[in-house]
């Protein structure tokens, strides 16, 4: 049993490793505040990103994703708010909701 063991890790060690040498460089990103020079840069000849310049690209990467989208098609039907825990009048049927109880359970003794 550690026989196989042994060659089993042994063998999945290898393909970690032959996938970790592989990695296709292509693929990693490019971008202007990736440092650049040195052998393993992978954005060879783009300078980098400094001052003013740096901090507006880095405030400006998630502004769509962190951005409030309050646009709902349903609220242009609101005609009037009730208030807290009101539902409020829209165009359209009249719905009323009803309590599901109108009174307790009477007992008899």
């Amino acid at each position: 049993m550690r026989p196989y063991l042994a060659i089993a890790g042994a063998a999945l060690l290898v393909g970690l490793l032959t996938t970790i040498v592989s990695a296709n460089p292509a693929l990693l990103p490019k971008h202007p505040g990736y440092p650049a020079g040195g052998e393993f840069a992978y954005d060879k000849g783009q300078s980098n990103q400094t001052g003013e310049k740096a901090l507006e690209a880095a405030a400006a990467v998630d502004d769509v994703h962190a951005s409030q989208q309050l646009h709902d098609p349903n609220n242009r039907r609101i005609l009037q708010k009730e208030g807290a825990g009101r539902l409020p009048k829209v165009q359209g049927p009249d719905i009323k909701i009803e309590p599901p109880v109108t009174e307790a359970t009477r007992m008899s003794k």
